[in-house]
């Protein structure tokens, strides 16, 4: 059953809905389902975001309508009372507790969604209600449409003869975050750098992926956390390599580096931070040159989150820092025959041959130009953040790229990374990955690093790892 901690964050996300409905419109979303895990057993219960977002219900078999202008403008839907079923599954605020805690106008039994809906619906042009993603929900929303316009006709009634995508008004309120959810990420934020800062003391030759796993989703339960936000990643020597490994099962090992990616849900909101250290507490010379060149890049991108500044202007930032330092280091060279190689890969076709005194900067250009950077640089530099570690959000807006605004949190998350068996690269920077990632909110002044108690300077990282050891 929800804490509520706060419903009346839950009421203002249904006002700001409802306010931006036209007459006429309502909204209708349905609770995730279980999902198998494996054979009867099923995965801890996660509710879907949109929907915990409007009401703060957290358990399965549950519908909610919004109805703009009507006298009762949000019902539910959900699990009657059940002493049985409560002791073995938990248990139920059933139809009482929904209005009674979390703040509806009316609520019935899951049971009676299909006889009920169709009245419900009456006088309502357009619904809101994401089409093809259930087909019996589906089914039922079409059957309840169907089976009520008759009775509609005859009281001169709408029924809806549209259906929008509810992300189109949902996901553009949730991209900009009130106080009371910076509230939840700036917790969320401080637990997972507790974490990480937990896991870099405990790092040592010998200790497995699966020990710093363990110590970081521990101390998000610890903490008051709801878990991880998604399956942490603790990728050790080539390993950090892999931009989502999860195996996390192979012994640290002298000389190499590590990297973890791993963040704290809390009340449903959640962080996304990684660092990466050197499992024996010291970087080599080849491991800084890298990880200075990705902590430039991603100290820049930060300072660039801020109003009017473009997601695309961001990631610009970064490949041009990280192209020009890889040309430097050796990594990257102007090479007419790969270039050939691309094809028809390239948009507007083979650029013409540089020059053999090209400069630097023509160099960096043409390499930017023909994505070959993207040859240990193939990700995107960041996302927006919230309820989901991938928040939702457009990211291009009127045929461009979207303008970062006050409110909105992204991750900044450059990196670098050079598998083991590339005999194009140094032999010395072979099988290093490295990516560092922060969590920032773009203000009308300098943006704020949410997750900035995670150590990330060279000397604070060397400082910090291995201290718990002995």
């Amino acid at each position: 059953m929800s804490t509520l901690r706060n419903p009346a964050l839950h009421r203002l996300h249904r006002q700001n809905l409802l306010d931006a409905l036209a007459e006429g419109e309502g909204v209708l979303l349905f609770a995730s389902p279980h999902r198998v895990r494996s054979n009867d057993t099923e995965y801890r219960y996660r509710p879907d975001s949109d929907l915990w977002y409007l009401s703060g219900w957290e358990q399965p078999e549950a519908a909610i309508l919004l109805r703009k202008g009507a006298e009762q403008p949000f019902v539910m839907f959900v699990q009657p009372r059940n002493p049985e079923r409560e002791t073995w599954e938990g248990r139920r605020p059933g139809p009482e507790g929904a209005v009674a805690d979390f703040g509806a106008d009316a609520a019935w039994p899951w049971t009676e969604l299909s006889t009920r809906l169709p009245d419900l619906l009456m006088g309502m042009r357009a619904l809101h209600y994401p089409v093809a993603q259930d087909p019996d929900m589906d089914a039922l929303v079409m059957g309840a449409i169907r089976g009520g316009r008759r009775k509609a006709r005859k009281h001169g009634l709408d029924m809806p003869d549209t259906l929008i995508d509810p992300a189109r008004l949902i996901h553009e309120l949730r991209i900009i975050k009130s106080e009371a959810e910076l509230d939840l990420l700036r917790k969320a934020a401080e637990i997972t750098c507790e974490a990480h800062s937990r896991a870099m003391a405990m790092t040592a030759p010998g200790v497995f992926e699966y020990q710093l796993e363990a110590a970081i989703d521990g101390h998000f339960r610890a903490r008051g956390g709801v878990g991880p936000g998604y399956s942490t990643i603790v990728g050790g020597g080539a390993n950090a390599t892999i931009l989502h490994y999860v195996e996390n099962r192979d012994a640290l090992r002298e000389g190499d580096l590590v990297c973890v990616d791993a963040g704290c849900e809390f009340d449903f909101y959640t962080a996304d931070v990684t660092r990466t250290w050197p499992v024996s507490g010291r970087f080599s010379p080849a491991q800084r040159e890298l990880y200075e060149l990705v902590l430039q890049a991603e100290l820049a991108c930060i300072d660039r989150v801020r109003p009017g500044v473009t997601h695309k202007e961001i990631h610009d930032t970064a490949v041009r820092i990280l192209t020009t330092g890889m040309v430097r280091l050796g990594l990257l060279a102007y090479d007419r025959a790969a270039e050939e190689s691309l094809g028809d890969k390239l948009e507007h076709g083979l650029p013409e041959p540089l020059p053999a005194d090209a400069s630097e900067e023509q160099v960096v250009d043409r390499l930017i130009e023909t994505e070959r950077f993207k040859r240990y640089y193939m990700h995107g530099t960041g996302h927006w953040l919230g309820m989901d570690v991938h928040d939702v959000g457009a990211y291009v807006e009127d045929g461009d790229s979207r303008r970062t605004r006050p409110g909105m949190v992204q991750t900044i998350e450059p990196g670098l990374y050079i598998p083991l068996d590339d005999e194009q690269a140094p032999e010395r920077f072979r099988g290093i990955g490295i990516r560092i990632e922060d969590d920032v909110l773009c203000t009308e002044a300098d943006p704020i690093v949410l997750t900035a108690a995670a150590p990330k300077a060279i000397d604070e990282v060397e400082a910090l790892v291995g201290s718990l050891r002995g």
